[in-house]
């Protein structure tokens, strides 16, 4: 069972947190989120706060907490094949109030719906915070193009 290998990501200046479900097997190879060249995930935050898309982990991080952004996954430890979400069995959550307590968080965000089912079932319960589900960044999910990512999800700035 392959348990979480990225830290979180944010700081006491955090006003968002954006959650994924458990990260792919490209980026627990690389050890930070995202880390599949096909997610569309750095280049989408990237156009909605008008900035370079980050290269290095460090640039990443810097990205994110300039932008008062916290980004972590739902899930701690889970069964999974591969990188599919659908084969996810066993979940063990990750502890929000981590971020939660730290931070002043003014919204929560899931990237995609397996991250919002298992943030309904297993975090809502222990944080009493609902979260907005966003459309996934992952190139498995070929329904959406940038365009329409990016609509739905300009709304994590408006949320600053």
């Amino acid at each position: 069972m392959p348990i979480h290998p990225i830290p979180p990501v944010y700081d006491k200046n955090s006003q968002i947190l954006i959650l994924g479900s458990f990260p792919s097997v490209k980026s627990r190879e690389v050890c930070f989120f995202y880390g599949h060249p096909q997610n569309r995930f750095w280049k989408l935050v990237s156009m909605i706060f008008e900035e370079e898309v980050p290269q290095t982990t460090e640039e990443k991080k810097s990205f994110l907490l300039r932008n008062h952004i916290a980004l972590w996954d739902v899930i701690r430890s889970c069964d999974i094949e591969g990188s599919s979400d659908t084969s996810i069995r066993n979940v063990k959550v990750n502890e929000l109030s981590l971020i939660l307590n730290a931070a002043k968080i003014r919204a929560v965000y899931v990237n995609g719906k397996t991250a919002y089912k298992y943030y309904q079932k297993y975090a809502l319960p222990m944080t009493g915070r609902s979260a907005i589900c966003l459309p996934s960044t992952s190139p498995a999910n070929a329904a959406r193009n940038m365009e329409s990512l990016y609509e739905e999800w300009k709304c994590i700035r408006e949320g600053l």
